[in-house]
């Protein structure tokens, strides 16, 4: 077996796929055309390869804090990092869009692919604290700021299946929203999905398997919540780790699932008793999630 390589257990009972000890993992994305895994440590400064095939860990210095990492058609990656919408190729990174340059304390924090080829994303106040970070549609050309109210911490956002529905998330309010997408690509009135239930800790990034279950990160809550497509809480996936972020789903079939997690803010003794805080880990599911797209442009 490779070093740093475990195989998985039995469904939905996650193990270890890769060491790494991230600070704050996030934004894992299954790349189908190379069969790796995409992920970033935001506080690390640093982008992730993960090949499953021989459990290697390819990492990167990103230029300022990753927020999330994309894979675009020809074999190059969209990488959002601090303030700015970045093409990492030939491993350069090349500012292409700057986003909030008026808000100096905010940074990309989460992103996903319209079925239309547009990136929608979500900004934050670094020292999470301000209610100053909104949602964005970005087509390639041009950055459109899009509803709701402004939050101190945006996750998502995620989509239904088939595209018309988009989920936000809410993190220090511990709600997920849930707004309907128009011909045109842009958000209706979101409205309350779901809760995250006391005791669960805070939700984090989401993603939505093929079936219309969403699946949602638990940042203190030492799992995966599920919640079926009208909100409903189906229950967790447990963790033995306290930071869960966010999930990806891969493998050739899409029922290999992956999930990032983080060391940031275990004390000694809590980093002591989760000795792989901040790893990378796999489960397996029967439903498989949704093939990802390729951004426009």
């Amino acid at each position: 077996m490779p070093a740093g390589a475990e195989t998985m257990t039995a469904p939905m009972t996650p193990a270890v796929a890769c060491r790494l000890g991230a600070t704050l993992g996030e934004g894992p994305v299954w790349d189908t055309a190379r069969g790796c895994l995409w992920f970033v440590d935001i506080k690390g400064h640093k982008l992730h390869r993960f090949d499953p095939a021989s459990g290697a860990l390819d990492s990167t210095d990103a230029p300022a804090e990753p927020g999330w990492v994309l894979p675009l058609a020809d074999g190059a990656l969209l990488v959002g990092a601090k303030a700015g919408i970045h093409r990492f190729a030939d491993y350069a990174f090349t500012l292409i869009h700057a986003v909030e340059p008026d808000l100096p304390g905010n940074r990309l924090n989460d992103a996903a692919v319209h079925p239309d080829g547009s990136v929608w994303l979500g900004t934050m106040d670094n020292a999470e604290e301000a209610p100053s970070g909104g949602y964005y549609r970005f087509d390639g050309d041009t950055c459109i700021a899009l509803s709701p109210e402004p939050m101190v911490i945006t996750n998502g956002p995620a989509f239904s299946p088939d595209g018309r529905m988009v989920y936000l998330v809410d993190t220090l309010e511990r709600t997920i929203l849930s707004a309907p997408v128009d011909a045109d690509g842009h958000p209706g009135e979101a409205r309350l999905f779901a809760r995250v239930p006391d005791g669960m800790g805070y939700p984090d990034g989401p993603m939505v398997d093929s079936g219309g279950t969403v699946w949602v990160g638990l940042f203190g809550g030492w799992g995966v919540a599920r919640f079926a497509p009208d909100g409903t809480f189906l229950g967790r996936v447990e963790f033995p780790v306290a930071n869960v972020t966010k999930i990806a789903f891969g493998g050739p079939d899409l029922t290999t699932v992956y999930a990032t997690t983080a060391r940031k803010g275990l004390s000694d003794a809590e980093l002591a008793a989760q000795p792989h805080a901040g790893d990378l880990f796999t489960f397996a599911v029967e439903v498989p999630g949704l093939k990802p797209g390729y951004p426009a442009g």
